[in-house]
């Protein structure tokens, strides 16, 4: 089918992640301060959405805290810099199994709780936007398994729309998408949907542009998305996206460098974004008008 490409771009930033990066680069944010301080300094750069983990502060290791959520989210609202906030709800779902010979029981690291449980800090913060990763994948360690069952995602789905959070379909494949389209079927998320593709993830789909048309392709025509791919293809995929049709995500949570020996800020890399989006002949959209895009209503500052 013909490109069509967007000339209305809206970025997403992804702060910080919940990859082992802490110890890789020092602009990778660890507190609820520092996590509030890139986001906002990203949106400053042109990111109208910031995608938000939280970690502890003192080891950097990713975190489902609810204090430390509740400070970012406080912080962000607080702020003269306005974005569109979205919090993860992937954690929480991860399953270590003990090896080949004795997978079970389960061994350290994993972290495998409730739906309720995995959306406290949404039900909570109330966020513009969280995550639905809408499918169970092996990621690239060996025994790790990222878990996401059909019924654990009509559950977080169905609270997603109940409180008025705009879940983004977080789809690592093809298959990711077949059941999003099921969900907005059966009336647990609203039409049109939010999808964000995520590309080049082991073993989810491979970041070649065949792969890539192949999911553009998969998303409903009405929908709105964008897309991402890791390490140095960050930028490429900017480009890849608009060109597609879609929007464009770029962040520290999927790549740590600007250029060859050069770490990146959040900001830097936003700035990146908009030059490429800019130079492509297209324009970067505001907080305000993704909101109208989307449907989304503005959260206030917590009252004290």
């Amino acid at each position: 089918m013909p490109l069509t490409m967007n000339r209305e771009v809206f970025i997403t930033c992804a702060v910080t992640g919940s990859g082992g990066t802490q110890d890789r680069s020092p602009h990778v944010p660890r507190s609820p301060a520092e996590i509030a301080n890139s986001a906002i300094d990203a949106a400053k750069a042109g990111a109208a959405i910031v995608h938000c983990h939280v970690r502890d502060p003192e080891t950097g290791k990713p975190s489902r805290d609810l204090k430390y959520y509740r400070e970012v989210t406080e912080r962000i609202r607080d702020s003269a810099t306005d974005v569109v906030l979205n919090l993860t709800a992937g954690m929480g779902g991860d399953i270590v199994f003990g090896g080949v010979e004795s997978p079970l029981p389960p061994v350290k690291g994993t972290d495998m709780v409730g739906a309720t449980e995995r959306m406290e800090h949404v039900a909570d913060c109330l966020p513009e936007i969280c995550t639905l990763d809408c499918g169970t994948m092996n990621f690239a360690e060996a025994d790790y398994v990222m878990t996401n069952t059909p019924g654990m995602l009509r559950a977080m789905g169905k609270m997603m729309t109940d409180l008025g959070v705009l879940a983004e379909v977080e789809a690592f494949d093809t298959g990711h998408l077949w059941f999003a389209k099921e969900l907005v079927k059966e009336g647990v998320l609203k039409n049109p949907a939010l999808v964000q593709l995520c590309m080049g993830v082991p073993w989810g789909a491979p970041n070649d542009l065949n792969t890539f048309m192949a999911m553009v392709n998969n998303v409903p025509s009405d929908w709105n998305w964008s897309a991402f791919s890791l390490g140095r293809d960050q930028m490429a995929y900017v480009a890849a996206a608009v060109l597609a049709g879609g929007n464009v995500r770029v962040g520290l949570e999927d790549n740590l460098w600007l250029g060859k020996g050069q770490l990146a800020t959040n900001a830097q890399l936003v700035e990146r974004a908009v030059t490429v989006i800019e130079t492509m002949g297209a324009r970067v959209i505001t907080p305000a008008e993704v909101r109208t895009r989307l449907g989304l209503t503005k959260r206030a500052p917590r009252s004290r």
